[in-house]
């Protein structure tokens, strides 16, 4: 009888990953929220410039504890993945709707944001965790239509703002709490545990020590490490670099529409990377990503000086090429450890890759005051440069 079920449930893998992806950008629209309004934000609470601080690290500080708690209690491995993601979807949008009060201190902000990111970790690594237990095989291509997800869910906000839906910022925050709601629920309903999932009966709060002894791990999440390096940075400042470049040329370019295209190309080439991650394998994929990525960073002082077309086309690309290696880079962790600590594994490298955003976000915020604009990015070659080391000294890019 328990064959005749994982049959059932590998049959319906195909049509659930569809479900899945949906869910994924429904939830994840919620993370850039508030940096879609954030010129809104200033103008209703009136704090000034230091809101930008508050808005751009509390989700990630909120996301880093939340992976950090569900990995230590193994939340993922422990329970019903469907469940704990409809969960923290619904928690999640709660917190996302306080940016609707009417007095709103720079605490409630910070907090409701940081509440934002908690919950987050019960979404996207959990999201990514449902996927692996139906796909045994073929897991780099079904996290490249996933990840990719979660991109387009990033810049969705920003789309939001830039079509400047009745001129009320209230709209962009009452659409991603809606959107969330209704993705959590999808995933209650409509995705029963994969067959491929072993659950963890017993807390082994020494688990994410152990996972790090295991070589592949290792390897595989410091080249995600240095992936992170740059992506949440790059993301974050992109709308900076489009009015940087406003302002050299005197022009006026629609930054928020901008910023959702840059962002949202990232999908595509997420689903793409993962398509060519069956011939080629995860590794690969996520070097030559990684490469060129690094590549466009340090040519990045160079596209402020080039014509329009120009610009636009080298930030696409960016957009495209920094993200791409993030579904395979999950999908080497996914590969490296014991089935029944897949979970952990996925949330305890978010939670750490998640810490080193904000450090190399808060950098380039330092950076800025010590160069010229148009040089922001350069520091965040550092990624790369040390992802491409552990991949070539491990033997990931196989």
């Amino acid at each position: 009888m328990s064959n005749v079920k994982h049959s059932a449930k590998l049959k319906l893998g195909a049509y659930i990953l569809p479900i899945i992806i949906i869910s994924q950008f429904a939830c994840t629209s919620l993370w850039f929220a508030g940096n879609a309004v954030l010129d809104d934000l200033v103008l209703k609470t009136g704090l000034g410039t230091e809101i930008i601080g508050y808005v751009l690290s509390s989700v990630q500080i909120g996301f880093i504890v939340g992976t950090l708690v569900f990995a230590i209690l193994m939340i993922a491995d422990r329970y019903s993945p469907s469940k704990v993601f409809m969960i923290s979807a619904f928690l999640a949008a709660l917190c996302n709707m306080v940016l609707l009060f009417q007095d709103i201190s720079n605490t409630t902000l910070f907090m409701a944001r940081l509440g934002t990111g908690f919950f987050l970790a019960g979404i996207y690594p959990v999201g990514m965790k449902i996927a692996a237990d139906y796909y045994e095989k073929g897991l780099g291509k079904a996290l490249g239509y996933l990840v990719g997800a979660l991109v387009l869910g990033t810049a969705f906000p920003h789309l939001l703002q830039g079509l400047k839906l009745g001129e009320d910022y209230t709209m962009v925050i009452k659409i991603t709490s809606l959107l969330t709601i209704l993705g959590g629920a999808s995933i209650y309903f409509m995705v029963p545990n994969g067959p491929y999932r072993k659950s963890s009966k017993v807390l082994q709060l020494r688990a994410g020590m152990t996972l790090f002894r295991i070589p592949a791990f290792k390897k595989a999440a410091i080249g995600y490490f240095g992936h992170m390096w740059e992506l949440y940075a790059f993301w974050a400042f992109i709308p900076f670099a489009i009015k940087t470049y406003n302002s050299i040329h005197n022009i006026n370019l629609p930054y928020s529409l901008w910023t959702f295209s840059i962002i949202g190309l990232g999908a595509i080439s997420c689903a793409i990377g993962g398509n060519f991650a069956l011939k080629w394998g995860s590794g690969k994929v996520a070097m030559f990503s990684l490469l060129l990525s690094g590549l466009l960073c340090m040519a990045s002082p160079l596209f402020f000086l080039m014509p329009t077309y120009l610009f636009l086309l080298a930030f696409c690309l960016w957009g495209m090429f920094v993200v791409s290696d993030s579904p395979q880079f999950s999908t080497l962790v996914a590969s490296a450890v014991p089935i029944e600590l897949k979970g952990t594994a996925l949330t305890l490298v978010n939670s750490i890759g998640f810490t080193i955003s904000i450090i190399s976000i808060q950098l380039l915020t330092f950076w800025l005051e010590v160069v010229a604009s148009s040089y922001i990015f350069t520091v965040l070659t550092i990624g790369p440069i040390l992802g491409i080391w552990a991949m070539g000294k491990g033997g990931l890019n196989k």
